[in-house]
């Protein structure tokens, strides 16, 4: 019988072989989501081995030493929803897996999940194959891969197992969008629900009601409007926050875990919140991204065409202004759990594909190298959440509903040495000119961001030092993430972590049993058994200490508040009676953003 053929090695170049096998990293502030601590780490191999007083470590030989007096030291960023090499719209988006990850490494984030879509009656496990055809000999970072049920049937069902028991996949996206290519009607969505559930799967869900968009698209154009701004007015924020609800009612009634991605406006983000309280915040997950935080939709009125087109994604940006402080204050009080980018980049000439109809845009913004800049400067930086609740939402958060907790998402032995060296106090500029991405125009061009990576360990090797990256493709891995993460199933099977047995105590930046107070910027008739008062005032920005953290606030590790910020002494902001307040070193009051309701189409 003849052997079997061996599997290729990897080439990877010397510079990053001798690497940074053994590094010594020296008094940092080592930050995980639920405490902080003064810290040497030791690093070998690729995995953290110690974490500690140097005083009670003996440096080794041989061995490279960073110090990092006055940084911090987070894990790496997890950005759990990528779309590297997608075929969308007739064209392909131009981040491809080396250039893509490159970029991502560049920014702070370490490990990528991305998205399998299969074609409308496309075999899951060829779809699979191919994506791992793509990105295997090209990712400078470790990934993960979810999978799109882009339709249904039996045979999908049945791939959906070997998927989970064979292909390390474990999560599953729906659609409730794009109608004739990838939409799902309810009766649908419920077996997906059901199959996860059985399988020990989270789903996912792209919720926007599709019906209505494809109504209303035909409309807009009928009536003239082809432009960019037709794109937000055809799928407003009713639309995506009535399938939002509508995705929670499913799932609650399947059993099943649901993560929802790309949560881009108040009424779906409210729907998130009022499910989770509904269901005693157990299987319902709500992620948003660096774009929703870093910019909004007005830019679709904008006067040059091609500016306005290079904001386009699905669901579209929000013309409210207020929007981004509202989404970083959802996260600050964990109704949202992570922060991706939705990474799905075209350049000038592809969007032009819609040139003469918005409909035929191709969908997608940057954000997977600057995300973890974006989510600092906009809320550790204006004082919403410390430096723990930025790696819970950066980073903690995506690595236990994805099952590659504590491996990713952690700085402790035994974990993979995935690290950034963050400079709070260090200002960089973003810009298309000196971005890594290989797409020609930036969504926050001109930010001025607070926070810099300047140093990115993958793996153990140091890839970002001195705005060098040094990667080479194929040096990451593919991840297989597990059935029936801990951190999602047990509260669905009625187990309940005590603050004992947990760690997760602090993951809400200390902010527990707040209301949440809106009214939804549309018209609801039906009744709610689980009201909300009548008023919103948005959620806090408060610090605590975990038992094991050197901090009460992030101003202690971060150095004073630069001129100009907010005074958040002189706001309104209350809490619940409900909190322990013997939990609460510091709070601040925030004002409630204007309200009334939304105009004109979705």
């Amino acid at each position: 019988m003849a052997s079997p053929t061996p599997a290729p090695v990897k080439k990877v170049p010397i510079h990053l072989q001798s690497a940074q096998n053994r590094l010594y990293i020296k008094r940092g502030h080592v930050v995980n989501h639920d405490g902080v601590q003064q810290a040497d780490v030791y690093i070998e191999d690729g995995t953290v081995r110690y974490v500690g007083s140097g005083a009670d470590f003996v440096v080794p030989g041989g061995c490279r030493t960073i110090d990092a007096t006055g940084l911090l030291v987070i894990p790496g960023g997890i950005d759990p929803h990528t779309h590297f090499q997608l075929e969308f719209g007739g064209t392909v988006s131009v981040d491809d897996f080396y250039k893509g990850t490159k970029a991502a490494v560049a920014g702070g984030t370490t490990t990528i999940m991305d998205f399998v879509l299969p074609k409308k009656g496309e075999s899951l496990l060829e779809a699979y194959d191919t994506w791992r055809s793509r990105a295997d000999p090209m990712v400078v970072c470790d990934y993960g891969l979810h999978v799109g049920i882009t339709w249904w049937s039996k045979s999908v069902r049945d791939e959906m197992r070997i998927l989970c028991r064979e292909r390390g996949v474990n999560s599953f996206k729906c659609f409730m969008a794009y109608k004739g290519l990838y939409q799902l009607n309810d009766s649908e969505l419920y077996e997906v629900f059901e199959t996860c559930k059985e399988l020990g799967a989270v789903a996912m869900v792209h919720a926007e009601n599709g019906d209505i968009i494809a109504k209303n698209v035909t409309k807009l154009l009928a009536d003239g409007v082809t432009g960019p701004e037709g794109h937000e007015l055809s799928r407003t924020e009713e639309v995506e926050a009535e399938a939002t609800n509508r995705a929670c009612v499913i799932a609650h009634q399947a059993g099943c875990p649901l993560y929802v991605v790309h949560v881009m406006s108040k009424a779906a983000g409210i729907e998130v919140a009022r499910a989770r309280r509904r269901y005693n915040c157990t299987g319902i997950f709500g992620e948003t991204l660096a774009a929703a935080l870093g910019t909004d939709g007005t830019h679709y009125h904008d006067k040059c065409w091609h500016h306005a087109a290079a904001h386009v994604l699905s669901p579209p940006l929000r013309p409210d202004p207020t929007t981004p402080e509202f989404m970083m204050k959802l996260l600050a009080q964990d109704d949202l759990q992570t922060t991706g980018s939705d990474n799905c980049t075209f350049n000038r000439n592809q969007k032009e594909l819609g040139l003469k109809d918005f409909s035929k845009i191709p969908n997608g913004v940057n954000g997977v190298e600057d995300r973890m800049s974006v989510v600092w400067e906009k809320g550790v930086q204006t004082g919403l959440i410390d430096a723990q609740r930025f790696v819970a939402i950066t980073s903690t958060n995506a690595a236990k509903i994805f099952n590659l907790y504590p491996r990713k998402g952690r700085i402790a032995p035994g974990s993979d040495a995935d690290l950034v060296i963050w400079n709070p106090k260090a200002v960089r500029t973003i810009s298309a000119s000196t971005h890594h991405q290989a797409c020609d125009f930036n969504i926050f061009e001109g930010m001025k961001c607070h926070g810099v990576a300047e140093f990115v360990i993958v793996r153990g090797r140091v890839c970002l030092e001195n705005e060098h990256v040094r990667v080479a493709e194929g040096q990451g891995s593919f991840l297989e993430t597990p059935v029936y993460p801990a951190f999602v199933y047990d509260a669905l099977n009625g187990r309940v972590h005590t603050e004992e047995d947990s760690d997760d105590k602090q993951a809400r930046n200390g902010l527990q049993n707040l209301d949440l107070h809106h009214k939804p910027g549309y018209d609801n008739d039906g009744h709610d058994p689980y009201p909300l008062p009548e008023k919103y005032i948005p959620g806090p920005a408060l610090s605590v200490i975990s038992g094991d953290s050197q901090v009460s606030t992030p101003h202690s590790i971060l150095g004073h508040r630069p001129d100009g910020a907010k005074n958040m002494q002189e706001s309104t902001f209350s809490i619940s009676e409900e909190l322990d307040k013997s939990e609460v070193r510091s709070c601040i009051r925030v004002r409630a953003p204007p309200g009334g309701k939304s105009s004109g189409f979705w």
